[in-house]
């Protein structure tokens, strides 16, 4: 718990509501213990301006834990954690040539970079876009001083360049704009889509991740269109994107129906893992997945703008699941 960003947190609610700091603080505990909501969930799915009836259909941190930790076997987590284990797993998804670099050395590395102008290199166990490079092969004399590099950055997978589909380069053209479709399954082992998104980069960046500088957007889970604003993690909302100018509201995703399928049959692959937040691509030729996550994030989409009529994700949940 960071006790001094969980107050600043009552100071930033109590100058906005008028509230008392006590009143505040008392009811962030009661959601705590009652809802399993953190400081955070409370400030961001503003939880001060909630009755308890729709406060109790929300996914809060709490929940989210639980149901990881109901759904995701531990000793099978590791298929997610490990880039290049789960590029095995899933390979009919990869669609793009890899390089695993702990069983690979200097002259693979050089078969690898031929004809390519650059490359991504990754940790082979990292979160939220942490350690992602995009390099430029010629930046290099050769593959050994590549291969020396890749080794000193710990970059323990490489990967060819994804080349994005036009409507989403057009939006924003520096990193993979990705989607986040998040599956669970359910008791029978059937695979469903219970919410999803697109994240989009900024900034000249190239990553799309919102800890790294990007935005999201909810995505209309029957028609693939963007239903409402991206947001950054500053809170800023996004009808167009700020650099490109991009009309982002009511775009439909290319391919949307091919990404669902891809997910969806993935999910069915290692059923010890049973709730997964995919991270898929869109080439000219259609979908391919970039990355699994076995410990989905909760809040994106529960934001104010995201849900008008203050109802929470967890009814959807519970079509498929018993919470």
């Amino acid at each position: 718990m960071n006790y001094t960003a969980m107050f600043k947190t009552v100071d930033d609610i109590g100058r906005k509501t008028g509230r008392s700091k006590a009143s505040i603080f008392a009811d962030m505990v009661k959601c705590g213990i009652k809802y399993g909501a953190g400081y955070q969930d409370y400030k961001l799915c503003e939880f001060y301006s909630l009755t308890d009836e729709q406060r109790s259909t929300y996914v809060t941190r709490g929940i989210n834990n639980s149901l990881v930790k109901k759904l995701n076997k531990k000793e099978e987590r590791y298929i997610f954690e490990d880039k290049t284990v789960f590029n095995s797993v899933f390979s009919d998804f990869i669609k793009r040539e890899w390089l695993d670099m702990s069983e690979n050395g200097e002259t693979e590395l050089a078969e690898f970079i031929k004809n390519k102008e650059y490359i991504i290199a990754k940790p082979a166990s990292s979160t939220c876009g942490k350690g992602v490079k995009k390099i430029k092969v010629s930046d290099f004399p050769d593959a050994e001083k590549l291969f020396e590099y890749l080794k000193k950055t710990n970059c323990g997978l490489v990967e060819e360049c994804i080349k994005q589909h036009r409507i989403l380069n057009e939006i924003y053209p520096c990193a993979v704009n990705t989607l986040r479709i998040v599956t669970i399954l359910d008791n029978d082992k059937n695979a469903h889509i219970v919410y999803a998104f697109i994240r989009i980069g900024n900034g000249g960046r190239n990553v799309d991740n919102i800890n790294s500088g990007g935005m999201a957007a909810p995505i209309d889970i029957d028609t693939g269109t963007i239903v409402y604003p991206a947001f950054d993690k500053e809170q800023n909302y996004y009808e167009t994107h700020p650099m490109t100018g991009h009309f982002l509201v009511g775009q439909v995703i290319p391919y949307w129906d091919s990404a669902k399928e891809m997910c969806l049959k993935a999910a069915e692959i290692e059923t010890g893992i049973r709730y997964v937040g995919w991270d898929a691509a869109i080439t000219p030729d259609g979908p391919l997945l970039v990355e699994g996550n076995h410990f989905p994030g909760h809040d994106i989409l529960q934001l104010p703008p995201h849900v008008p009529d203050k109802i929470g994700m967890l009814p959807k949940f519970r079509e498929f699941i018993d919470i």
